[in-house]
């Protein structure tokens, strides 16, 4: 019998105000989780898009970081009590099932607008950001005045940053929230898919759900009768890479955004903390029609003047000019000589950008375990090899030289001119 039917009355009675979800159907929340989504701070993820430029392709791909919300704290309430209800799982007191709940509910609150066009730009992490959030008003006062309960407690199981000291339970927690199969992968995989009308992120939940194994501090062990559910979420998120994130429009769009902020930061022309706490519509609003010209590039996203590629190829990684280019200072002063090149001489920041994906992990990274021990992975047959890992990642990364429209109307060959480069 498990030690934890506290927590499990809790999960099945406490939760009883219904909401509606185009991919769950139906949700259940509580009134303290109805507090927070009412507070401005979780209201704003109705204006931040979860794909970002993807609309471009996908027309339907306007779902947003709060229906995504949602569904992580849906995903992660029937996570925990799976976990809950079996013998072997550590003590779990009230307050950190609720606390764990929150977190999976506020983990995108700090994210940025225009979902992966902000990575690797010298900005603070949005786990960073979320925990702030949390531990400022007006949610610290909800949290600890009116749910009573610990706002950087909630904080440190969304930002690995932040110190545990030692607490075997907040760790649990981290690691369910952040793993090979957690609520967040589960929910965006599925979601994605689904407003994208696309079949590639589709999980069989309740299977993996059936399969999970309490793992002390380490958060979730899978039996070995599960692999299957790991393999297909690391597929799933191979083909939805491939086939959404980074489409190679999606990628044009991503990459004019990251250009244009990754300038403004360059020059001073933007502060990093400018960018915090806004969504979509306010950092469309206040950089599309800033002076600054490589800012324009935002403007022309949202009006679809997107660049047009003109050169690409495979990432190689053994390529020492492909390594060189994986900074994007390194990779900025790269096209500035393209654009002269080109013929470029009045201002070259906006008119040549290269586009790098930055690196994915297709690991098979959990414990495997039958009825009696752990199972080395590799024994079990799953096809996620390091080679296979590595194929993966190669076919996915692929370097791109792109081209203000009016540019390479004047040029005859600019790939035959550009290949050099790369």
């Amino acid at each position: 019998m498990s030690r934890n039917t506290n927590v499990v009355a809790h999960l099945d009675t406490a939760y009883d105000r219904p909401l509606r979800d185009p991919l769950w159907q139906d949700l259940s929340l509580s009134d303290e989780i109805l507090a927070i989504i009412d507070s401005a701070p979780f209201q704003q993820l109705n204006r931040i898009k979860q794909l970002g430029p993807s609309y471009l392709v996908y027309p339907g791909a306007t779902h947003t970081r709060f229906s995504h919300s949602l569904g992580v704290f849906h995903l992660a309430r029937r996570m925990i009590r799976a976990l809950a209800l079996q013998s072997e799982c550590i003590p779990l007191s009230l307050e950190g099932v609720r606390s764990f709940l929150i977190a999976a509910l506020c983990h995108d609150l700090g994210h940025f607008p225009f979902t992966h066009s902000f990575k690797e730009l010298p900005l603070a992490e949005h786990e960073t950001l979320t925990s702030e959030i949390l531990r400022e008003q007006p949610l610290r006062g909800l949290l600890r005045d009116e749910l009573r309960l610990d706002p950087g407690y909630i904080a440190a199981i969304v930002d690995e940053m932040l110190p545990t000291q030692g607490d075997t339970e907040l760790l649990f927690y981290r690691n369910l929230l952040s793993g090979a199969l957690d609520p967040d992968k589960l929910d965006y995989l599925n979601r994605d898919a689904y407003f994208c009308g696309v079949p590639y992120g589709l999980q069989d939940i309740a299977f993996a759900l059936r399969n999970i194994r309490p793992n002390g501090a380490q958060g979730i062990a899978l039996h070995t009768r599960g692999v299957s559910a790991v393999e297909n979420i690391l597929f799933s998120k191979y083909l939805m890479y491939r086939a959404v994130y980074w489409h190679k429009t999606v990628r044009v769009a991503t990459a004019m955004i990251k250009k244009a902020v990754h300038t403004a930061l360059q020059s001073g022309e933007v502060r990093p903390e400018e960018l915090y706490g806004l969504d979509d519509e306010r950092f469309a609003a206040r950089f599309s029609s800033h002076s600054f010209r490589p800012l324009k590039l935002i403007g022309r996203v949202y009006r679809r003047e997107l660049y047009k590629t003109v050169v690409e190829l495979p990432y190689d990684a053994a390529n020492p000019r492909h390594q060189r280019l994986t900074d994007l200072d390194n990779r900025a002063d790269a096209e500035c000589e393209i654009a002269r090149q080109l013929g470029d001489r009045e201002s070259p920041p906006a008119t040549v950008i290269i586009d790098l994906p930055e690196p994915v992990s297709f690991e098979f990274a959990i414990p495997l375990t039958d009825d009696d021990s752990e199972v080395d992975a590799a024994e079990r047959g799953t096809v996620f090899t390091p080679q296979v890992v590595e194929d993966f990642t190669r076919t996915l990364r692929r370097l791109r030289i792109i081209v203000a429209p009016e540019l390479r109307e004047h040029l005859e060959d600019p790939a035959a001119a550009l290949a050099a480069w790369l």
